[in-house]
């Protein structure tokens, strides 16, 4: 079987992580089929790591979510006689008639609809909202198989678009190994803070509920007077620029913004945290929580399906809606003493063991091979 893979995310982040790890564990899993990875113009072919010879790859300067997309992409792809298609992510060329399958990683453009998660204007907003339900709904009906990376995701795509549950495959995501690398994560040459923090990473959009994560850590600031800090980490983007002039509006302090934060110093902001925090309102995968456990991290999260599900007992829970609940929360946690701190390390580091990117691409590859 001739098998084609988009790897035109590759770069990125989130899905371009999901995207390296099937293509580099594929390589080692399957010798029979052939694969065609499609990247874009520039990629740096040592990246892809290529130890198989059943693996050609073509460049194209085709952006995601482009005119060229729907025009130009899908005779690229014919051109290569593939047996099956697969895009790890839902933006795809619509026009694409032949067999292939798609990852869907979460449906939270769906439940945040706003264009409070745009930097558009809004009419703009919405045209690209339209867009991107045409073509989520071509992705979901015309699929021979919908990847997923968690139950809760799978559930929700089955009641959304009403498809049979048979048609949606779940595959768990991983943690890299060098993440698990006890010396990077006690590298204390970063810039870490002299007293407590609670670290949270990730971007700033809406559903991430930063501002009342903010809120949350300010109420608990009330009670709690000693120097504790809260830093948030992710990219210097729109949605961070918006949430620094709130902080300097309003004076608060004890919030540190941190951005261009390499893995290493991730991993040690991690490694003496007193704990990762995350009020998100929603979640697809979620690996943030998994890198806190594997840097030995006490992880408290929101209650949410989709943090039960990969966290389970490994995690402190509050209701992401209750700044009472989240202040709480911290605040307990901050109290723990050492031997259930310990504890609770140890569970989350045995929970980490229960994912991994081999056993994701294994899964997928089954997926394939049953399409």
């Amino acid at each position: 079987m001739r098998i084609g893979i988009d790897g035109r995310l590759w770069s990125e982040t989130g899905v371009g992580r999901y995207i390296r790890n099937l293509v580099w564990e594929l390589q080692n899993l399957d010798k029979e089929n052939e694969y065609v990875l499609f990247v874009t113009t520039g990629f740096k072919i040592q990246d892809l790591r290529l130890k198989n010879k059943n693996w050609k790859v073509v460049e194209t300067d085709i952006h995601w979510h482009s005119v060229a997309e729907q025009t130009k992409f899908p005779n690229i792809l014919y051109k290569e006689n593939l047996d099956l298609m697969h895009f790890p992510y839902f933006s795809l060329p619509i026009l694409y008639a032949k067999p292939f399958v798609v990852t869907i990683h979460d449906l939270i453009i769906n439940h945040f609809p706003t264009g409070k998660a745009s930097t558009l204007p809004y009419p703009l907003y919405m045209v690209k909202r339209l867009g991107y339900k045409f073509v989520m709904d071509h992705a979901v009906k015309n699929s021979q198989k919908i990847i997923v990376p968690l139950n809760s995701v799978k559930e929700d795509v089955i009641k959304e678009f009403d498809i049979p549950k048979e048609k949606v495959c779940v595959t768990y995501e991983g943690v890299e190994s060098r993440i698990k690398n006890q010396e990077s994560r006690k590298n204390t040459k970063y810039e870490i803070p002299d007293t407590k923090y609670f670290v949270y990473v990730g971007n700033a959009y809406p559903h991430k509920n930063l501002d009342f994560l903010i809120d949350g850590f300010g109420e608990f600031k009330k009670e709690f007077t000693d120097d504790v800090k809260l830093i948030l980490v992710g990219k210097d983007d729109f949605f961070y620029k918006r949430l620094r002039g709130r902080i300097e509006r309003e004076n608060i302090e004890n919030i540190v913004l941190k951005h261009s934060v390499s893995d290493e110093e991730l991993f040690a902001l991690y490694a003496n945290a007193t704990a990762f925090v995350s009020a998100s309102l929603m979640e697809g995968f979620g690996l943030s929580p998994l890198e806190a456990m594997s840097s030995s991290c006490p992880v408290l999260v929101s209650d949410i399906p989709s943090f039960r599900e990969v966290c389970q007992d490994s995690a402190f829970y509050f209701d992401p809606k209750s700044v009472e609940s989240l202040s709480h929360a911290l605040d307990n946690v901050l109290s723990l003493d050492s031997k259930k701190r310990q504890e609770h390390i140890k569970n989350g580091l045995a929970r980490v063991n229960d994912f991994s990117w081999k056993k994701m691409a294994e899964e997928t590859l089954a997926v394939y091979n049953d399409k």
